[in-house]
């Protein structure tokens, strides 16, 4: 008897992994919205129009859903003071890609970023005022025009950053 190229148990396991690592396959569990210090205002998550949340799908393969990342491969998100310090660092980041070691609370990471160039300044935007604002996180709102100025200043570069290069460029 034949088996459907359907039915095997690898090509099943081979769509769960695909769902999931794009974002789908599963029921999600109920968010609890982080909690904002007392005289503090969270950052909006909708910039231009456009849900951060729902464009943070393009980072949650890598950085997980809870922004967390993946232990030895991908750095957290949250508690990560290169994304919640000058924005114009998780930026460029984005524009360009990252590649090379850098250190998360305590924890070594030695992986390569794809940059994410193609994607608009407001998606940018989105994407980093829903991070800076999300998993205990607490850094100020990205604009646009901070994207659009980032993107401008750094239009020459070829390569990914590494750690040190992002943190003494000029950026703005």
């Amino acid at each position: 008897m034949r088996r459907s190229v359907l039915t095997t148990p690898a090509l099943l396991v081979a769509l769960s992994v695909a769902l999931t690592a794009c974002g789908g396959g599963g029921e999600k569990a109920a968010e609890t919205p982080a909690e904002t210090p007392a005289g503090e205002t969270a950052a909006p998550t909708v910039v231009a129009g456009l849900d951060g949340k729902a464009e943070y799908l393009i980072c949650q393969t890598c950085h997980q859903e809870n922004g967390e990342g993946l232990p030895n491969l991908y750095p957290p998100l949250a508690g990560s003071d290169l994304l919640t310090g000058d924005p114009s660092i998780p930026i460029a980041i984005i524009l360009h890609g990252m590649q090379g070691e850098v250190e998360v609370k305590g924890q070594k990471y030695n992986n390569v970023m794809a940059p994410w160039a193609s994607l608009t300044d407001a998606q940018i935007a989105a994407i980093l005022t829903y991070e800076r604002s999300s998993w205990g996180n607490a850094a100020s709102a990205v604009t646009a025009a901070e994207v659009a100025t980032v993107r401008s200043a750094t239009a020459s570069r070829t390569s990914p950053w590494t750690v040190a290069e992002v943190t003494s460029a000029t950026l703005k």
